[in-house]
């Protein structure tokens, strides 16, 4: 299927098929595809914190964009096609699996409160935690256990997830440290991908500073959504030096009171 070919249609006249916190999924142009639009909502605490920032969802439309087309190309299978415009991108359609894939660098937030470990501490090696997708438990963490049991995953798409997941982490691990930014943990979601008789396990939902941990290397100083969870004010200036130094922003000062200045195609 030619995916550069798609016949683009105005979002007033698209089927929503689901809205999310962060993003809106609409019927896609062919059978098997979605549209993906970034809104500015950012969110933290299952919703109970919540904020319109403006060109949050540029910004993360094009980050999540260079790393999903930069997974694609070493070969870890992604539901990304193609960038659309500032805010939507074509999307494979897939079954989300309910479950968040956290991996954890170094220790932060969750893991620091339950296990009394200093912040920044670097762990002994990369963990991967899984939690239950459920706004009104809170996204409790599970087990394999409780996942086998209550049939939210085989244990054959445990271990596909897992190592997607290592898979991710060590490319994004590199991506980062080679921009002077440290890579502390990130959660990633997964989706079973139908093809004729064929089902695999695929990297899905986005990649961004919402759902990574991004500090700076010489100063610590937080690039990702914990400016919005802790108070700490400029979000947009965090994840727009991010997409600078990934190359995907002009580097220059924005003008004051506009949206992030794109420049690639």
């Amino acid at each position: 299927m030619d995916f550069n070919r798609t016949r683009y249609i105005p979002m007033s006249r698209r089927r929503r098929i689901y809205e999310g916190k962060g993003k809106t999924l609409y019927e896609g142009p062919e059978p098997g595809t979605l549209i993906q639009h970034f809104k500015d909502d950012a969110t933290a605490f299952n919703a109970k914190k919540h904020q319109i920032i403006e060109g949050k969802g540029v910004l993360n439309n094009r980050i999540s964009e260079y790393v999903f087309q930069h997974l694609n190309d070493i070969g870890v299978p992604t539901h990304f096609i193609k960038r659309l415009n500032m805010r939507e991108q074509l999307i494979r359609e897939v079954e989300i699996v309910p479950l968040e894939v956290v991996v954890r660098n170094v220790a932060a937030g969750s893991l620091s409160q339950r296990l009394g470990i200093e912040e920044g501490t670097q762990l002994p090696r990369s963990i991967i935690e899984f939690y239950y997708k459920n706004d009104q438990l809170g996204d409790p963490m599970v087990s394999e256990e409780h996942i086998t049991a209550f049939g939210w995953a085989t244990p054959q798409e445990i271990d596909d997830m897992m190592a997607l997941a290592i898979r991710v982490n060590d490319f994004l691990t590199g991506l980062f440290l080679g921009v002077g930014i440290r890579l502390v943990d990130f959660k990633m979601e997964c989706g079973r991908l139908f093809e004729n008789d064929m089902m695999r396990i695929i990297v899905a939902d986005e990649i961004s500073p919402d759902s990574c941990r991004l500090w700076d290397i010489k100063s610590n100083e937080k690039m990702d959504k914990d400016r919005f969870r802790r108070d700490l004010g400029g979000l947009v200036e965090a994840y727009t030096e991010v997409a600078k130094r990934l190359g995907i922003l002009i580097d220059n000062d924005r003008p004051a009171g506009s949206g992030p200045v794109l420049v690639k195609s």
